[in-house]
């Protein structure tokens, strides 16, 4: 390439502000100290990593060799211009117009502009790229420095930002070369290496698959620093969204085209328990700690996870024990773990005595007679362990309960969350469920003496399960408490034939809650099986399901559901499934409909907001006995001329309270004949 020696370049110092100087290729470009304090908010933010900026002008900083004059850089003046001296002029006269005519000013910046005959593209030997598509990437987004164009240093200084923002070079260099055509812009640049394999370091929990298939795209192609970028908050973001303490510490291009990933998780060192008060100060706990400890499924050599603890201070405050629970994570001494300190506020007092009210399902002769008192003497947390004892009491005007409950939510050396429940209890319901009024205005009882034991256990955070054995002695009493064997229509009362039936039963329970939230979607299938370790004693087999689906649909919401079942052997009618009533067949009293050994009952209603808390309701039931009413001992259903099927509809208002959602309905029957319904709590 010739030397012109009449053209010079002169420098002028550019006052820019001060960037700090750009790592060497093949070395770190992106380092960001994992701080685990940090993480340590209300609200989970990690702090967000400082992306690369490659600085250009940290690489356009050198010493200027005057006598080089065939290749002159130029990015580095704040004007450029072409000086002759005379001598010069006088040897070269057939160039001088043109270099003469290559130079302007511009009044705006006080800089001279140099028109440009050609703009190339090269590495930084001179020599054209190996990789075409590389000089069309770097061509392709110049904007001022283009052929026949008078520049400025400061217009290809821009486009020099511009080539490096493309992210396949680490290092470019402008260059002008004067020519016999002109003054020619060469771009001499270093593209970053191919990348030809990866190494991920302190990933335990992010799975490898994810990061293969955020690189698999680059293999073969030179590292683009964007798409690295890119890269970088995408794994940062899976760590946020599963609310991980992790992220993204450093990357490393190595030689040979490997990058070394550096990937920091934060994980659980210890989890202690600090008991407190309402105001925050240390206290002494009741309630031992490994009953709570146990509860939590963060564990030690995990990667802590906010949305765990989240989970955990819920599990925690479902015991029903404690006032208030938080999670505080500190940094332990290694600034990759965390240590987990529990704050909870432990009620004043594990027992107590209760009282309250409700109403009786099986009253239909008037509100006033279903009324029924409560009273309990309860306590959540004996021995420190959260097993609760409740001795209780209900008494109606017909209805009354008595039942002693204890409840080890969780057996002590059990993996499996198992809990334990025994109950005794001696109950008394109305008898109208089956056999109705009697004609006679006299009063029909069911009496039961049950006593039995039930262990449950979660096999999902939805799935739950119950197996459990218990006795019970039934039978059935007039008005005056003695006991009768049938009714006003000669039917049976009693399936042995004898003033009460004695039953060993075994009982399976499986129950599906969608999101655990009251109202949520849920499935509910249950067996009862006989089991004669006495010949007296009753054999049969009652299975009953049950299912409902939540939909919200814009502010209000649709439910649907659907329930059946059936019995085999010889059970007693009292056992019968009845048809009817308020978690049944709106519009009938409860049981008028049917009283069958087997059933199906659906319901649809769509619930809508009114004002503040009341939500209005437009309905819809149906059920059947399906025919099976006459093969009940006695044909209690037959003998009062129950239809064995039926619908109603009608409206009905919400209103959330401390109790659960009281309802209140008005419904009519496929017999035109309208009733109104008081409920409390969820439908069943």
């Amino acid at each position: 390439m010739p030397q012109n020696d009449d053209v010079c370049f002169t420098t002028i110092p550019l006052n820019l502000t001060p960037s700090p100087p750009p790592p060497p290729p093949h070395h770190k470009f992106l380092k960001s100290p994992f701080n685990p304090p940090n993480f340590f908010k209300c609200h989970f933010n990690p702090p967000k990593f400082s992306k690369f900026h490659f600085n250009p002008l940290n690489f356009l900083k050198f010493h200027f060799n005057p006598p080089n004059r065939s290749t002159s850089p130029i990015l580095c003046s704040a004007s450029l211009s072409l000086s002759q001296s005379e001598p010069q002029l006088a040897n070269n006269g057939s160039e001088t117009p043109a270099l003469s005519n290559n130079s302007t000013k511009s009044s705006n910046f006080g800089e001279e502009r140099v028109l440009i005959s050609e703009v190339w593209v090269r590495n930084k030997d001179g020599e054209e790229l190996e990789r075409k598509e590389l000089e069309g990437e770097a061509l392709n987004v110049l904007k001022a420095c283009r052929p026949t164009n008078a520049l400025t240093s400061r217009e290809v200084q821009e486009d020099v930002h511009r080539i490096m923002a493309t992210g396949y070079f680490c290092s470019c260099l402008p260059v002008a070369v004067d020519t016999r055509d002109g003054i020619r812009i060469v771009f001499q640049v270093e593209p970053n290496q191919e990348f030809q394999g990866l190494v991920c370091e302190g990933a335990n929990v992010l799975p490898a698959k994810f990061v293969e298939d955020a690189f698999r795209d680059g293999y073969g192609k030179v590292v683009n620093i964007r798409r690295l970028d890119d890269i970088i908050s995408s794994i940062n973001g899976w760590y946020m969204e599963r609310g991980l303490f992790g992220m993204v510490l450093g990357i490393e291009i190595l030689s040979g085209g490997m990058i070394r990933l550096q990937v920091s998780e934060a994980e659980v060192n210890d989890i202690s328990i600090r008991f407190v008060d309402k105001t925050g100060e240390p206290t002494v706990g009741k309630t031992k700690p490994e009953t709570i400890l146990r509860q939590l499924t963060t564990k030690k050599g995990q990667v802590y996870s906010m949305l765990q603890g989240k989970r955990d201070v819920d599990t925690v405050l479902t015991m029903g024990i404690m006032d208030d629970v938080s999670f505080i994570p500190q940094p332990a001494g290694d600034n990759s773990k965390v240590d987990l300190t529990m704050n909870v506020v432990e009620r004043k007092s594990g027992g107590g005595i209760s009282a309250g009210g409700g109403i009786s399902s099986g009253i239909t002769s008037g509100p006033l007679a279903g009324l029924i008192g409560s009273c309990a003497i309860y306590h959540k947390n004996l021995f420190g362990r959260n097993q609760k004892i409740n001795l209780s009491l209900e008494r109606g005007q017909i209805d009354s309960l008595f039942r002693i409950n204890y409840t080890d939510p969780w057996i002590e050396g059990d993996d499996k969350r198992t809990s334990r429940t025994i109950m005794v209890q001696n109950s008394r319901t109305p008898g109208t469920l089956i056999h109705g009024n009697q004609p006679d205005n006299s009063s029909l009882t069911i009496g039961r003496v049950i006593g039995g034991i039930e262990f449950s256990r979660p096999f999902s955070p939805q799935w739950n399960g119950t197996a459990g054995l218990t006795f019970q002695r039934a039978g059935a009493r007039d008005d005056k408490g003695k006991p009768i064997i049938r009714d006003f229509f000669s039917s049976p009362l009693t399936a042995s034939g004898n003033t009460h039936d004695d039953m060993l039963m075994a009982k399976l329970e499986t129950l599906y809650t969608g999101s655990g939230e009251p109202g949520s979607s849920t499935f509910v299938f249950n067996m009862d099986q006989g089991i004669p370790l006495l010949p007296e004693w009753l054999v049969f087999n009652r299975v009953n399901a049950r299912c409902r689906k939540v939909m919200n649909i814009g502010p209000g919401s649709v439910l649907l559901s659907l329930s059946g079942g059936h019995v085999l052997g010889n059970f007693p009618p009292y056992e019968a499934f009845a048809v009817g009533g308020t978690n049944s067949v709106r519009g009938y009293e409860e049981g008028a409909v049917g009283s069958g050994r087997s059933y199906i009952a659906g319901c649809g209603e769509i619930s809508f907001p009114m004002i503040g808390p009341v939500e209005g309701a437009v309905f819809a039931d149906y059920g059947t006995d399906l025919g099976s009413g006459p093969t009940v001992p006695g044909d209690p259903a037959g003998a009062r001329l129950k239809p064995g099927s039926g619908y109603g509809y009608g409206i009905g208002i919400r209103v959330d309270s401390p109790l659960g959602p009281l309802r209140l309905e008005y419904a009519l029957n496929d017999q035109k004949t309208g009733r109104f319904h008081f409920g409390v709590g969820l439908r069943n």
